[in-house]
């Protein structure tokens, strides 16, 4: 695996006991009867997976479901045209792997999507063996769904719905969008018509939808442990809280400064932290810092992580340390971070599972690993179901990088 650590440049990979050097697991048929990919217990065998697309790749996700169906992605295409692809991909196995072996994962499913998908999430587990839900926002926002098929050899992906708050056919372009954890009827949606939606995905009704930024809003997440609170980032260069229970106001978090010849540059993504429920991530438009924000301190930064050498395009909290997040960037950097330290040990992982916060740090300049891609990095997701594992999409190209 062909990983770094931040300071040394010693190969290692990314494993949570931190040995550095470790060899990639060769890739032999004959080693595993149950599966090519998985050892006996169906956990996969390598440390990387290759996916390669025939579009250029942009949303991406990871499934939910625990067990055999958590190595699966949704990966949404990108171009230029009104008809995109929505894809599901998973770990080649007999019967459906390449016979030259050139790819690590393959599609089981497909359908067409409306314009390229901004978001893709696949609804949070609740228990059973019932389909999965899956959801994408683009020009509106729409519900899908992915079931075995008869035989149990693939599965399908169906469309269900489209959701739209206004009554016409017409809406604002979505940016982004949530779906809660702690209740999964719940998804939050942002729009370049700067407002946020709450949607229930089972009545398939608005909630409520509120006027969030005085611009466009880039991106939305519900804090994790709640239903009832959200934050959000726009072009106005904000962070803003929301509390459904009282709309009557909002909190702003952060505003970017601004200088009396220019106005403050758009805030483009926003990760909430999935274990600490006081610490956001943050970017800004073409910038190569990273923002961490303390609630319980608005209006400046607790730490700006400075390891990337171009812009950053995605950020994303592990779903067990609250220290750790990976960003990935236009330096086609894969990045995995300790904001806990401000200097990772040289030579090793400092991929822990403690939980202490990250107060008062200030700059961080050395990710405690990185991976270099093969194109500029466009997003980098953390699999809740699999905590070792993060994906990341470059180009035509998905990978699975083994945490």
């Amino acid at each position: 695996m062909p990983y770094t650590s931040g300071q040394s440049g010693s190969s290692t990979d990314l494993t949570a006991s931190g040995h550095s050097g470790a060899s990639s697991p060769s890739h032999s048929p004959s080693s595993s009867a149950h599966h090519p990919q998985t050892d006996g217990t169906g956990t996969p065998r390598k440390e990387l997976y290759s996916y390669h697309a025939p579009w250029p790749v942009y949303s991406i996700a990871w499934s939910r479901r625990p067990g055999k169906d958590a190595f699966r992605l949704a990966v949404g295409s990108f171009t230029e045209t009104a008809t995109n692809k929505l894809q599901i991909v998973r770990l080649a196995g007999p019967d459906s792997e390449d016979p030259r072996r050139q790819q690590d994962l393959v599609a089981t499913a497909e359908a067409n999507h409306p314009y390229p998908a901004t978001k893709v999430l696949w609804q949070p587990y609740r228990g059973g063996d019932g389909p999965d839900l899956l959801a994408t926002t683009a020009d509106t926002l729409r519900l899908w769904q992915a079931r075995p098929t008869e035989d149990g050899a693939s599965e399908s992906l169906h469309f269900l719905q489209a959701l739209n708050s206004t009554k016409t056919d017409i809406s604002a372009p979505l940016t982004s969008f949530d779906w809660c954890e702690t209740d999964p009827s719940l998804i939050v949606t942002s729009s370049v018509d700067t407002t946020c939606t709450v949607w229930n995905v089972e009545t398939r009704q608005a909630k409520t939808q509120l006027i969030a930024h005085d611009r466009e809003v880039f991106d939305v997440a519900f804090i994790s442990g709640t239903s009832d609170i959200f934050a959000s980032v726009g072009a106005d260069g904000s962070v803003r809280m929301f509390d459904l229970r009282s709309l009557d106001h909002s909190s702003i978090i952060y505003e970017t400064p601004t200088t009396d010849s220019h106005s403050a540059p758009p805030l483009l993504r926003l990760a909430a932290n999935k274990v600490d429920t006081n610490y956001l991530a943050c970017f800004h438009q073409d910038s190569a810092a990273v923002q961490i924000l303390d609630v319980r301190v608005p209006g400046t930064p607790v730490a700006q992580l400075r390891g990337h050498g171009a812009g950053v395009n995605t950020v994303d909290w592990s779903p067990e340390s609250s220290g750790h997040l990976c960003t990935g960037g236009d330096d086609s950097q894969v990045l995995v971070w300790d904001i806990r330290q401000r200097e990772s040990h040289p030579g090793t992982s400092s991929m822990g599972r403690a939980k202490s916060a990250p107060v008062g740090l200030g700059s961080v300049r050395d990710p405690s690993l990185a991976y270099t891609a093969a194109g500029e990095v466009n997003q980098a997701v953390w699999s809740a179901a699999q905590s070792e594992w993060i994906a990341i999409a470059f180009g035509r190209c998905v990978q699975a990088l083994k945490a």
